[in-house]
């Protein structure tokens, strides 16, 4: 039968087994040219910094604490345990956690700022990841869309938005013009002064044609004046308090709206009043 014939079939070398190995990346850097003479002027600042090979190297030997003379809930915080026995040299050992280990072995931000390309980044929480180095690399690719900030948060998401009054819905600029609002309130102020049995006639039997309007105004404006509304671009995700940030992309430094022109009581073609001091003085440090 084929399960007797799997059964039969030879187990594969030892050799061919030995050969499937984990494969290890080690981090060479480039070493700078030292027989270049305008590298000396570098080479002290480049010292300051430390190797991806000084960074990414296996800690071998475990650390070791001793004597450790503390209270239980300070142990408990540090991930401290004790063993309780006697060592042969009648001192108490101490072991560490496996916790403890692991934030030992965990890269701190600027070391990992160190290791990648795009080091803006990179985020105080990236360090706990399981692959910090892979998850900066996702975070720094192209069209990636970032996970929402409220993740992170201990409240609930929005929960800043109770108590808000919620505007009332207003029509859209091109249906507005058309005039419908006005026809439709002008029938609901006549169906507030009926009285009940006129009501009652109107629901058994409704008039039709009360919204005198001209069709070919609706369509101009569905189909002409029609415009779309702002969407948010790629990986713009709303997040809480979104809508009352301040947009500055329509504005630009030193175009005058009509509005400021007035309250600064300026004229037509007239210079802005601070035109004369920034000649006398000159610009203000921040100015472009």
């Amino acid at each position: 039968t084929p399960a007797e014939g799997d059964a039969d079939a030879p187990a594969p070398p030892a050799e061919e087994a030995e050969e499937e190995v984990a494969v290890q990346v080690e981090y060479v850097s480039a070493e700078l040219d030292s027989e270049d003479p305008s590298m000396d002027e570098f080479k002290a600042i480049f010292d300051k910094f430390a190797t991806p090979e000084e960074l990414t190297k296996v800690k071998d030997e475990p650390v070791k604490v001793k004597e450790v003379n503390m209270d239980d809930a300070m142990a408990a915080a540090l991930g401290v345990v004790g063993d309780g026995d006697e060592d042969e040299d009648g001192e108490e050992g101490a072991k560490i956690s496996r916790k403890a280990r692991k934030k030992l072995d965990r890269l701190s931000v600027a070391e990992l700022k160190q290791l990648v390309e795009r080091p803006d980044v990179v985020e105080a929480h990236d360090i706990t990841a399981g692959d910090p180095r892979l998850l900066v690399w996702l975070k720094s690719y192209r069209n990636s869309v970032p996970v929402p900030r409220h993740w992170c948060h201990k409240r609930k998401y929005l929960q800043g938005k109770r108590g808000l009054d919620k505007t009332p819905f207003e029509l859209p600029e091109f249906i507005a013009q058309t005039g419908i609002e006005k026809i439709r309130t002008a029938i609901i102020e006549q169906e507030e002064q009926m009285k009940a049995k006129q009501k009652a006639r109107a629901r058994v039997k409704p008039k039709s044609g009360r919204i005198d309007i001209d069709y070919q105004v609706l369509h101009d404006a569905f189909f002409k004046y029609q415009k779309k509304p702002q969407l948010s671009g790629h990986g713009d995700i709303y997040y809480e308090g979104k809508e009352f940030e301040v947009k500055l992309r329509e504005k630009k430094p030193g175009q005058l709206t009509a509005e400021l022109k007035t309250a600064l009581g300026m004229p037509d073609n007239a210079p802005p009043p601070w035109l004369i001091n920034m000649q006398r003085y000159g610009p203000p440090p921040s100015y472009p």
